[in-house]
This record gives structure tokens, sequence and C-alpha cells, in this order.
């Protein structure tokens, strides 16, 4: 968290995104005969398999087992998650009437009893993490609405991107409610006990710095704005051979933004309100940090394709990341996307001991 806040800290912190999942051989027993989304709604099994990464690797973080689709589901969309093919939707919206039935459900109807499933994984988890802190996580309005409107995962999202064009009003509606979606989604798990929150734009990459700026940025903003007044306190430290005291520190919750294929948007997806940014493995960390004129904390951005090479390559890898991630003010290591799943479990282990033994030369 100190990390995220642009503290740098002697040893660098790292967690994984996917860490939780089917590189795991004990989430693959875990999940037999349970379909995805259950398992995002079954407050036990979410917890359990968000703490299976922590206990056999180490990391510093857990990241809370979920998915993107989730509060669409909440919302009672239907949508189900296909193996082998991803969320797909019973009726995609393509239209300005489409956005109307769809938007019809309102955000703020969603009662505390609607997210009581996801707190109470949250609190089940954080109970167990202790000092661990839990990250929160949800996707980003534009992904959300791109799933919406292509009918499921798409490589180029074109019809979402048309409908941004072709219906300006119907787009911005479409991303408000998105948005609105998303950020109660977040703003409950970081209610229940969350330390942080990431937020998780899939599909930002295949827009230009306009189109972000112009049609995605300000629902981007919105979801932050949900979980933005949110903070805790610390203790002040005392001096040696004070008395205690009795003001405390009070801090935001982190927010970390993290899109697939931005390395052009960075500077932009950072001021929606986030703390941290995330960068995927398209760009060297260092680069990234001079795009955010080196005043912004990092995570990332080990290349996932390397968890399957020879250690001496991936060792030298994750080295040149941590050295470059020293251009940062402070710097959170992980992947440039997420797990895949044929990863050996042991080889992540081994990652989280030789980044907890670094020190820069």
């Amino acid at each position: 968290m100190r990390a995220y806040q642009g503290e740098r800290q002697q040893v660098t912190p790292v967690w994984f995104m996917r860490q939780a999942g089917r590189s795991l051989p004990e989430y693959r027993e875990l999940r037999v005969g349970t379909r995805m989304l259950d398992a995002c709604l079954d407050p036990a099994m979410a917890s359990e398999i968000t703490l299976q990464p922590v206990r056999r690797h180490g990391v510093d973080a857990g990241i809370f087992f979920s998915d993107i689709v989730v509060p669409l589901k909440l919302a009672s969309v239907e949508v189900e998650i296909v193996p082998g093919k991803g969320p797909v939707f019973e009726h995609a919206v393509r239209t300005a009437a489409d956005v109307d039935r769809l938007t019809a459900i309102d955000p703020e109807s969603l009662g505390a009893e609607v997210f009581a499933p996801i707190q109470e994984a949250v609190r089940l988890t954080v109970a167990e993490l202790g000092e661990t802190p839990l990250i929160g996580f949800a996707g980003a309005p534009f992904t959300l609405a791109a799933y919406l409107v292509e009918g499921g995962p798409s490589k180029d999202h074109i019809r979402a991107r048309t409908l941004m064009h072709a219906d300006p009003e119907a787009w911005s509606r479409l991303m408000a409610w998105t948005a609105d979606i998303s950020g109660a989604f977040l703003r409950a798990q970081v209610l229940a006990g969350a330390s942080a929150a990431q937020l998780f734009d899939s599909w930002a990459g295949s827009l230009s710095l306009h189109d972000y700026t112009t049609h995605v940025a300000p629902a981007s903003a919105r979801a932050l704005s949900h979980v933005r007044d949110l903070a805790y306190e610390l203790p002040r430290p005392a001096a040696e051979d004070a008395e205690p005291a009795i003001d405390a520190l009070v801090r935001n919750v982190p927010l970390v933004h993290f899109g697939v294929g931005t390395g052009e948007l960075l500077k932009a997806m950072h001021e929606v309100g986030a703390d941290t940014v995330g960068v995927d493995y398209r760009i060297p960390l260092d680069e990234a940090s001079r795009r955010l004129g080196h005043v912004v904390p990092v995570q990332g951005n080990v290349d996932p394709a390397m968890l399957d090479a020879p250690w001496e390559v991936l060792e030298a890898h994750v080295r040149d990341v941590l050295d470059r991630g020293r251009e940062a003010p402070a710097h959170v290591l992980n992947l440039g996307h997420g797990v895949p799943p044929e990863t050996d479990p042991t080889v992540l282990t081994r990652v989280v001991e030789l980044v907890h033994g670094w020190r820069p030369e």
C-alpha cells in the first residue's frame, strides 16, 4: 500500500494478476463441477481461491477472485462464461433502444443485498490474510461496454467503436451506466475491507488517444469517483521516548489503473484519478515512467511469456524489470498481463523469492 502511494520500499512488493486460478492444482480441484460465475458468487469458495496463491507463493497482496462481468450478472444482465470462449451475453447492446433497455436498471437500486456475497467473501478473506492486504478488482467501463456491445469476446471491438461514433449520445449513456455499475462493485469491496482497488481495462488498447480521452476517460473517472472518497487512518509515528501520538495520518485508499496495450494512453489513464498505473509488457517500464513524468508509481511488467522460458532467461528479465522500475517513485512488480493457465506454480514462487531478495546495485 505504501508503494502504491509513492513511497519506495526497500523490498519491492510483488503479486501477479490472475495469480488465483487455473495455474494452481488446488484451484482446479476446488472448481470441479462449479461454473465460473457460481464460484465468484460463493463467498467461501471465492475467499479460498483468493487465499490459495498467497499461501503458496508468499506474494505481498491478494487479488480478489472475481470476473469483470460479475457486477453485470448482479444487475440481472443475462451472461454466462463459456469455457474456452469467455463471457457470452444473451442480448447484445447494439442500438439506442438496446441502451435504453439496459440503463433502465438503475445502478443506485442495487441495494446492499445484491453485493452481499461479494462483501462476505471479502470479509472472510481479509480475516484470513491478516497483515497481507487485499486488492479489490473491477472491469473498467469501456471493457464492460465493449463486451455488452459485441455480445462476447472480440479481437477488434469494432461494433463498440462504431457505436461510440455513430451514436455518441447512446454511447455516453451506456458508459455512464457501466461506470456506475463498476464503481459500485469496487466500493462494495473496499467497504468490506479491501485495502486498494484496481480498475482493469482489458480492451482500452484498441482505442486511439483521442477516442480514449473523449469517449472513455470521463467514464473511468466516474467509476473511480465511487471509491475516491474512501480513506483509512494510520497512527502517526511518535518520536523516541515521546508520548504516543493521539492523532492519525489519513490516507486515501490507493487506486490502480491497468490496461492492455495502453502504452500510448498511460498519462490519460493516470489523469482519470488513479494513484498507480499498471503497465503491460509491450513497453519498457522506464519508458512508461518517462511518459508519466517520473512522478507516478508503476506496477508491472514482466512478460507472461517469459514464465515458461529457461530460468536464467526469466531471471535476467525480472532483474531488468526491477532495474527499470527504479525510474519511478515506487514500483510494485507484477506481470504485464495475467498468469497463463499452463504456468508451473513453482516458477511463480521462485520469482517471488527473487524479487524479495533483490536489491539495487
